[in-house]
């Protein structure tokens, strides 16, 4: 990895639909040198794959939350590979610190979210504990 390699990098982060030509013209270089850097950055897994950021609202999400959780230590894989499977949680994260394990809740309302914490999640084997934050702003 070069600042050529973390050049493309930035690129792609603000715009994943950026084409190689447009990269190329960005940074002043050949488009064959930046198909080369792409296909080894894709190969050594820095880049694992091109998505898109959604915003929540638009697409009728009203609440986020940040959902913290504990875990018995034997079922923290099992309940983090559970929480995956749902399409409301929008990442897992295995965490040292307060909570073994956080994620990222979209829900329509107040009442959804509650919901899901005491009808869904809290009935995952393995959670002991559910702490919510709710997100006023995403600044980044």
């Amino acid at each position: 990895m070069d600042k050529r390699d973390l050049d493309i990098l930035r690129i792609l982060e603000e715009n994943s639909r950026a084409t190689i030509a447009e990269i190329a013209k960005k940074l002043g270089i050949s488009e064959s040198n930046v198909r080369k850097r792409l296909r080894r950055m894709e190969e050594n897994g820095v880049i694992r794959k091109y998505t898109v950021i959604e915003d929540p609202a638009k697409l009728g999400y009203s609440v986020i939350a940040i959902l913290g959780f504990d875990t018995t230590p034997e079922k923290n894989i099992d309940v983090a590979k559970k929480l995956s499977e749902f399409d409301e949680v929008k990442r897992v994260l295995i965490c040292s610190g307060s909570h073994t394990l956080v994620a990222e809740v979209w829900a329509r309302s107040g009442e959804e979210l509650s919901k899901l914490i005491c009808q869904k999640y809290g009935k995952i084997d393995g959670i002991t504990k559910v702490y919510t934050s709710i997100v006023l702003e995403r600044i980044k």
